[in-house]
């Protein structure tokens, strides 16, 4: 194999033109294939393996309930709650006409059904104050319900005046309204946002039947994987249509995105956010780099353009090897670069130490082959081996990542053997102008060999603390860590996360019928950690009978009231100012005294007079402000009156799809208790049930088993890749101390990296955990060389070209990948900041640790 590499890079030296067409060829097949074949899926779910225990159970609740997959979940937020309900079911009605955009749209908390049957969800005690409450605002309800206009208020107002008048009431019995109304009046006027409501006046805004002023909207949107934000145009139509009904702050309303759609776009946006600078911080630090290595442009284009071929072809090969790329395969083009550009700096490093000894390029070039073919070679083997490591395991992402990356490798080296020669022999680099070692480094050395057990000392308690540290290294799987917390899909569930009545770490638990799931629900609920089950009977209210007769009561006394025989006609403007001033005056004369009630009374004249007096749009204003809430609060009641008994047979066909399969399975969901949601109390809760339902799944489950079976992944393929790279050091070295040697710099530097991650309290997670493999790849790389030159007879390695080589391809991956670090996205950032604490520690082995470890070659010098 060596004496091939060697006859290559004589044959590119010979025949540079035919060797760049045929790369020039070969890299524009691969760009046409990829431009044809390219595809990338953003699904999140396809990176981990299907056959994996818990992705066996969500695969089966995904196919009991497909609508329960990707989703669109619309929080509403409401100044009152009759803004929460009409923002919801208008943008509700909305969305589900458009049918381009969404397949399903439903409204969990809210709709017909809970409109209708919602009191008989509270207490027999809640559902007759309800309903006491009703009857006793019935004085008030009727000339509001027959007059639903600011005309409507004001005579209802004065309705109640007489009553005063006449000795019937008190004042004090509608200081309520005449508060609350003064208050909103005054507010308007002066210009400051005002909102009214009604159903705040003569409901309780306590206990399980008060009325909640956020709503949700939950939609299944129709997504394109081709695109990199495949829910985007769902998203987009949500917020048009939010914005065509006025649905804004300004309005009293605050609509906001979340669910796994708006999570998955968001990412990629937070990716995308200043990636110009960051790309141009890579460019710039990499030709830097290069530059101070080789110190010629000339070869540094040569490096560069064989990298992007490399690219390319890689690009080519891999999207023919596993399909389509996804979300952690595409990291295999930092990878690429960052190892191809190794290759690149050895050879053209060597290159120009040989050019001192040969005047002609072409015997330069085949010198720093004879002396580099066997190293590189053997560490574009070891490289690959490394990658392919995770083949076997159940991370489905990684394992592609790791075949693409491992056959980048080859690619790799085979065009840093052929094109990079070729190309620089038409470039023609002029001659170096100065040695490309550092004698000035020669203390060093001399330091290393005559203090080397001091120096091995030191790494050896280094490594015996950072060993010791390993029990404090934390590992947050939590994928949701990973975003950009300021994001409001993110912002909006940590928002959720905090609501107990929409949490959405829950629990799922498929049961073979309804009658099971009900035991199991019940058997579940007694724990500690769950907080409370949900089933399909869970929409059946208990009780019925008792509280149906209340409000049957209430809706006979109620019936012609919310319901009169002939409304009023709409008033005209005129008709508004005489009933704002007849109401003003009756108010005036009925305050007489000095209590809160006489007050507010007076001031709320004082806002009808002012009102009457003002121009039209005044009272146009008072009237969007006061009556849409009116018919919102009347609407609900009349459907609250009207409730019928519920069985699971007559609930709505979209609550039963949601718990009860067509074959019959139902589900059974788990809320988990308290208010604690960190990922310790996550996992206990998560513990406490699969030990009685083992085949539990849903957010929490999948969030606490994902973490484990990456950790798992990585586990397997470290060993793997220690085992097959030992194996062929061995092959090739046939020395088990320099295979030793070539390795335990590199477990050392890995040991080192994880210490420095307790040191500054930095997590490991799913994003900067791919750093290691980088880390194993080019720290096997670097000994490589080092052992490969010492076994040959080199000394002074540290003033060396090979080790002036080392150091300028760690800076160039590390000041390259380092600029990740500047990323907006988390998960990106902490990649960039695990990559240059790893590399810095992967080159302080590579010059200090590996030449004190391998001392003087005593065989070489006897010889």
């Amino acid at each position: 194999m060596i004496r091939s590499l060697d006859r290559l890079v004589a044959l590119a030296c010979r025949r540079p033109w035919w060797v760049l067409a045929a790369a020039l060829l070969l890299t524009i097949g691969a760009l046409l294939f990829t431009s044809d074949r390219f595809a990338m899926t953003t699904d999140t779910s396809a990176l981990i393996s299907d056959t994996v225990g818990w992705r066996v159970n969500e695969k089966k609740m995904d196919a009991a309930f497909p609508q329960n997959g990707d989703s669109v979940l619309v929080v509403i937020d409401g100044q009152t709650p009759e803004l929460a309900e009409r923002a919801a079911a208008g943008l509700a009605a909305k969305m589900a006409a458009d049918p381009a955009h969404f397949r399903r749209v439903v409204r969990p908390d809210g709709g017909d059904f809970f409109a209708r049957e919602g009191l008989l969800f509270g207490s027999e005690a809640d559902v007759a104050a309800a309903t006491r409450q009703m009857v006793d605002a019935q004085p008030f309800l009727g000339p509001l319900a027959a007059d639903p206009s600011l005309r409507g208020i004001a005579g209802a107002l004065d309705t109640m005046l007489q009553g005063v008048a006449r000795g019937d009431a008190t004042l004090a019995r509608i200081d309520r309204p005449m508060a609350a109304l003064a208050d909103a009046l005054d507010s308007q006027a002066a210009g400051k946002p005002a909102f009214f409501s009604w159903q705040a006046l003569f409901g309780s805004d306590k206990g399980s039947l008060a009325a909640p002023r956020r709503r949700l909207v939950l939609a299944t949107p129709v997504l394109d994987y081709g695109s990199l934000m495949p829910g985007e145009p769902a998203t987009n139509a949500v917020r048009t249509a939010a914005t065509q009904l006025g649905l804004d702050p300004a309005h009293g309303v605050t609509v906001r995105l979340t669910g796994s759609v708006p999570l998955a776009d968001e990412e990629f946006a937070s990716l995308a956010d200043h990636a110009w600078l960051v790309g141009a911080v890579m460019v710039l630090a990499m030709l830097l780099t290069l530059r101070l290595a080789v110190r010629s442009w000339k070869i540094v284009g040569a490096i560069l353009v064989t990298t992007i071929a490399g690219l390319v072809i890689t690009t080519g090969i891999g999207l023919a090897a596993v399909g389509q790329l996804n979300l952690i395969s595409v990291a295999f083009i930092p990878l690429f670069v960052g190892l191809g550009v190794d290759f690149g700096i050895q050879l053209g490093v060597r290159f120009q130490a040989e050019r001192l000894e040969h005047e002609d390029h072409a015997a330069a070039m085949c010198a720093a082959a004879r002396a580099l073919g066997a190293p590189l070679l053997l560490a574009a083997g070891a490289v690959c081996l490394g990658f392919m490591a995770f083949l076997p395991t159940a991370y489905v992402g990684i394992a592609e990542l790791g075949v693409i990356a491992g056959l980048g490798m080859i690619v790799a080296l085979a065009l840093s053997v052929t094109l990079l020669p070729a190309l620089l022999m038409l470039l023609k680099p002029g001659h170096p102008q100065a040695e490309l070692g550092n004698p000035r480094l020669a203390p060093v050395d001399a330091f290393l060999m005559r203090r080397r057990k001091r120096v091995l000392g030191v790494f050896g308690v280094s490594m015996v603390a950072s060993i010791a540290s390993l029990a404090f290294v934390h590992f947050d799987f939590n994928p949701l860590h990973l975003r950009n917390p300021a994001g409001e899909a993110m912002a909006t569930l940590s928002d959720l996360v905090h609501d107990p009545d929409r949490d959405p770490n829950t629990i799922d638990i498929l049961a073979t019928d309804l009658t099971h799931a009900r035991a199991l629900a019940d058997t579940l609920s007694k724990l500690p950690e769950v907080g409370h089950a949900v089933t399909a009977a869970s929409f059946v209210p208990e009780d019925q009978a008792p509280k149906l007769a209340l409000i049957g009561n209430a809706s006979a006394l109620l019936d012609f009231t919310l319901n009169p025989f002939a409304p009023a006609s709409p008033p005209s403007d005129a008709e508004t100012i005489a009933a704002l001033r007849h109401t003003a005056e009756g108010l005036r004369t009925a305050a007489t005294g000095s209590t809160r009630a006489d007050a507010d009374a007076r001031r709320l004249a004082d806002a009808f007079t002012r009102l009457a007096g003002a121009p039209e749009t005044a009272r146009t204003a008072a009237t969007a402000m006061l009556v849409p809430p009116l018919g919102t609060m009347l609407d609900q009641m009349r459907a609250a009156l009207s409730a019928q008994p519920v069985t699971v047979d007559t609930l709505p066909a979209d609550i039963r799809q949601d718990w009860i399969a067509r074959d019959g399975q139902a589900r059974v969901q788990l809320v988990a208790a308290g208010t604690d949601r960190s990922g310790p109390a996550l996992a206990a809760f998560v513990r406490a049930v699969r030990h009685v339902a083992p085949s539990a799944t849903g957010t929490a489950v999948s969030t606490q088993a994902a973490a484990h079976t990456v950790a798992m992944a990585f586990v397997e393929a470290g060993l793997l890749a220690l085992l097959a790279v030992s194996l062929l050091l061995y092959a090739v070295l046939r020395d088990m101390r320099e295979v030793a040697f070539t390795l335990a710099p590199v477990v050392l530097s890995g040991f080192l990296t994880l210490g420095t991650c307790v040191l500054i309290g930095q997590p490991i997670n799913f994003a900067n955990i791919i750093a290691f493999p980088l880390l194993f790849g080019v720290g096997v790389a670097f000994h490589i060389y080092f052992v490969m030159a010492w076994r040959s007879g080199a000394t002074d390695l540290i003033q060396s070209p090979l080790a002036r080589a080392v150091f300028f391809s760690a800076l160039a991956t590390g000041s390259a990948f380092g600029s990740l670090w500047l990323s907006r996205h988390p998960g990106t950032a902490s990649m960039g900041k695990i990559l240059m604490i790893s590399l810095a520690w992967t080159l302080v082995c590579a010059l200090i640790f590996e030449p004190a470890l391998l001392g003087d070659n005593k065989r070489v010098r006897r010889a």
